[in-house]
């Protein structure tokens, strides 16, 4: 590849870390409309373990919805977390890629009053649609986890998250 070719693989290549690293925003931010935004319109293949598998997005979507907006006394009940990193993307076509990434996750979950640790690896695809990247693959599998209660003189505060108003 010549020097105008490399550059742009690597423009490429930090526009889906900003997309994966968005979709991580809108999970913790509670922000449903900005992670439905970072997947293909339709035909999205999603594998997350535990929460399900499906060949479209709305299905996660409306799961997300659900688990992330959920409040009990006008609190949020479930608090998450993720850290991504160590992203090894690889431009294999016009306007398509695929990604790992490690994630570290944690979790309260303030009905069951545990706190959840896990790390895993995703094996994502992206392609462009309508000039932006998104995700046409999104698969995640846990390494490992562990679930502990929180202690009884646990003190939980929530703060603004960006999807959603107080």
């Amino acid at each position: 590849m010549d020097l105008a070719q490399r550059i742009a693989a690597l423009e490429e290549i930090e526009a889906i870390k900003n997309l994966k690293h968005r979709y991580w925003r809108a999970c913790d931010g509670k922000d449903p409309k900005s992670f439905r935004a970072c997947f293909i319109r339709s035909g999205a293949n999603i594998d997350y373990g535990r929460l399900g598998a499906f060949d479209d997005i709305e299905p996660m979507a409306e799961i997300f919805e659900k688990i992330a907006l959920h409040r009990v006394g006008g609190k949020h009940v479930i608090l998450d977390m993720h850290h991504g990193m160590h992203p090894d993307i690889t431009i294999t076509g016009e306007g398509t890629a695929t990604g790992r990434w490690t994630l570290r996750f944690r979790q309260l979950n303030l009905l069951e009053n545990t706190e959840t640790v896990s790390t895993g690896e995703y094996d994502d695809e992206y392609v462009l649609e309508d000039g932006e990247w998104r995700m046409s693959k999104c698969h995640f599998t846990e390494t490992w986890s562990l679930t502990r209660p929180l202690s009884p003189d646990a003190v939980v505060s929530e703060g603004q998250f960006a999807g959603v108003s107080q």
